[in-house]
């Protein structure tokens, strides 16, 4: 799941009429969406043994209007060209996901989508890959990779991702096959230094990473296609405040793409039960050294490594400073604990920021449950077991609607706010 983006809302009220003419032709815009992954589907059926294509949601963020290729089962939805459009019911949270509505399962993507074709039908297929995935053999799921957040881990992934782009800048088979073992080096080192890491990294790649492999190879970029798509890819997640939830999307598709190229269906011989990282060792061919920790303290130099060090120590110092301030709000502070029943949830995983023993902070964050709907802009602490979720003191409280510095809750009946006098915390109970 990503960060809700914008797009420009098309009118469409009861019988689906037309104000401009430019509304029209944003709808023909997105029934030609529709053709293309249908078309690239088909073209890739190969990939899994299947064509993928199947129900898709295209919604706008802003208005919740959706655009789909099938009617669902309510038959609310109005149909244009061999298209539908609806609603989606403020219940139902907006994300790139798998979505389980209308008696459907449907591949749910967020509107605009990219004016590039590949990177448009990358997403597509990614997100068609996540409707498929359990009847292909695959879980879902998303433990967090906390390890990541900390300095060490942050290193030797950046070194790793460095390695993997001088794979594609170099022209000999012996130059890439040296960058590709350094990248593994400085991954097998990264995942000794955190007990138990490299199991959690390969549910992640299992689940987001096959997804965006399935994305890579449905898009059809060529060879110089791909070159810039991975550069770009890596440059841009560096960017990113924190890699925990999101590294999977440039490890797994880098290394799937360089088997593809000796053996093009690898991903046929692979179940939810395999470990990745041994996988691409072995059909690579990949041969590494005993001590990886000096291999990888020797090769570090020659990816970035002082700029690399220099900057995640900087970093490190500044993130000290966050973390006692979250300590400080939503532990040391009175605060508010709403406890889930069932929970349906969409974040951006770009940005989190896992605090120790007591949980992850989500600075955007937007949960349905029972007792209501909760959006909060400026952050929220999940508890480790995904169970409750704190966020800071109510400062407005107007029947079922109460707010807080960067969030609202809107309750439904039979809820309500408990105070504990003695804490000032507040918990939320059934009247």
């Amino acid at each position: 799941m990503k960060k809700l983006l914008m797009m420009v809302p098309c009118l469409l009220l009861g019988t689906i009429t037309f104000g401009q003419e430019s509304e029209e032709v944003k709808l023909d815009s997105i029934v030609q969406y529709f053709s293309e992954i249908k078309t690239a589907t088909k073209n890739g059926f190969e990939l899994w043994g299947r064509d993928l294509y199947d129900n898709i949601i295209l919604i706008d963020p802003t208005t919740r209007q959706l655009f789909s290729n099938n009617s669902g089962t309510d038959n609310s939805f109005k149909r244009y060209k061999n298209i539908y459009v609806g609603n989606l019911p403020d219940s139902v949270n907006i994300a790139n996901t798998s979505l389980n509505w209308n008696g459907h399962t449907w591949a749910m993507i967020m509107l605009p989508l990219s004016k590039d074709y590949y990177t448009r039908i990358n997403l597509l297929a990614h997100e068609l890959f996540h409707s498929a995935q359990f009847s292909l053999g695959f879980v879902q799921n998303n433990k967090e990779s906390n390890h990541l957040e900390q300095e060490n881990g942050r290193i030797f992934l950046r070194l790793e991702l460095e390695a993997l782009k001088k794979v594609f800048d170099s022209d000999s088979p012996a130059k890439q096959n040296k960058h590709l073992t350094d990248a593994l080096i400085f991954r097998r080192h990264r995942n000794s230094l955190f007990q138990g890491s490299a199991q959690i990294e390969n549910q992640l790649e299992l689940n987001e990473g096959i997804a965006e492999y399935t994305g890579v190879v449905i898009s059809g970029r060529g060879k110089e296609g791909i070159k810039k798509h991975f550069n770009d890819a890596i440059d841009n997640f560096f960017l990113n405040p924190t890699y925990v939830r999101s590294f999977a999307y440039n490890t797994t598709p880098i290394y799937g793409y360089l088997l593809r190229l000796k053996r093009p269906f690898w991903n046929h011989h692979i179940s939810e039960n395999i470990d990745l990282t041994d996988f691409f060792i072995r059909e690579l061919c990949i041969e590494l050294p005993e001590d990886l920790a000096s291999a990888a303290a020797g090769l570090a130099a020659d990816y970035n490594g002082n700029k690399i060090f220099a900057e995640e120590q900087a970093r490190a110092d500044k993130i000290k400073k966050q973390i006692e301030l979250y300590r400080s709000l939503f532990v040391d502070q009175p605060h508010m604990i709403l406890k889930f029943e069932k929970m349906n949830v969409s974040f951006d995983p770009r940005n989190i920021l896992p605090i120790a023993d007591l949980g992850t902070v989500y600075p955007s964050i937007r949960v349905t449950d029972n007792w209501g709907i909760l959006e909060v802009k400026n952050g929220a602490l999940m508890s480790p077991n995904w169970d409750k979720i704190t966020i800071s003191m109510p400062t407005k409280i107007e029947g079922q609607r109460i707010e807080g510095e960067g969030w609202i809750l809107q309750l439904n009946n039979p809820y309500t706010l408990q105070k504990d006098e003695l804490l000032n915390n507040y918990k939320l109970i059934k009247r």
